[in-house]
């Protein structure tokens, strides 16, 4: 399977030029469509090859290396060594967060994921803490490790923007699916202003929120920024 002419067959000069807009600092977006990228690597997950598969010339190839983790059978050890390997050429949010949501063996070994986690999300590297907190809202927002994502989510600091950015995205699905246990962690939490604040406008763009609970979040946000003064 040429993966590369597939690619090249497949690019968009209008969407390269929308996505690379979405990825910034990013230069070699071919402009392949996710779905498509994504169907690529699930047909070249069925062959021999893609354990030879090393291109990473352009975003999208990067994204099927990535891809090949979850798509390819192996043992589950297998794929947290190849994907230790793999996490290092994570430059962007694009290749981070589509990836995450393909590591769907995560929900069959929860808890040896979760100690693999645990290094990235001490991390100072910006797209280090955003793999692992991304990984954390696919698949550990449930009752069994809500409280210590909390607490993971607590510890976290990093002035990079694509890191703190998906703090709040976190903490907005902590608030969908434990209304009460996060709003109590939020009360009292040592999050950044930035983080809190943004948390609050996430939630408050959430259709899964009530209007009562969004300007309950808003007055917190006034009393906050009031308390910080």
């Amino acid at each position: 399977m040429n993966v590369r002419k597939k690619l090249l067959e497949l690019k968009e000069d209008k969407y390269q030029k929308f996505h690379t807009s979405l990825v910034p600092g990013i230069d070699n977006v071919l402009g392949v469509r996710v779905p498509q990228v994504r169907k690529i690597a699930e047909e070249l997950a069925k062959t021999d090859y893609w354990q030879d598969y090393k291109d990473d010339l352009y975003y999208e190839e990067v994204m099927i290396q990535g891809l090949l983790i979850g798509y390819a059978k192996m043992d589950n050890k297998k794929r947290l060594e190849l994907l230790k390997s793999f996490i290092p050429k994570i430059n962007n949010w694009g290749i981070c967060d589509v990836v995450c949501s393909n590591l769907k063996f995560t929900k069959k070994c929860k808890e040896h994921v979760w100690h693999f986690l645990q290094p990235y999300l001490k991390s100072n590297q910006e797209f280090e803490i955003r793999f692992g907190v991304v990984m954390l809202l696919d698949y550990f927002i449930d009752d069994e490790y809500i409280d210590k994502v909390l607490d993971v989510l607590d510890k976290i600091r990093h002035e990079g923007y694509y890191a703190k950015m998906a703090i709040a995205w976190a903490l907005s699905v902590c608030f969908v699916k434990y209304w009460d246990k996060t709003l109590k962690y939020f009360l009292h939490s040592n999050l950044s202003d930035w983080v809190f604040n943004k948390t609050v406008q996430k939630v408050c763009e959430s259709y899964r929120i009530s209007n009562e609970n969004k300007v309950f979040l808003k007055q917190i946000k006034r009393h906050f920024y009031k308390q910080k003064l």
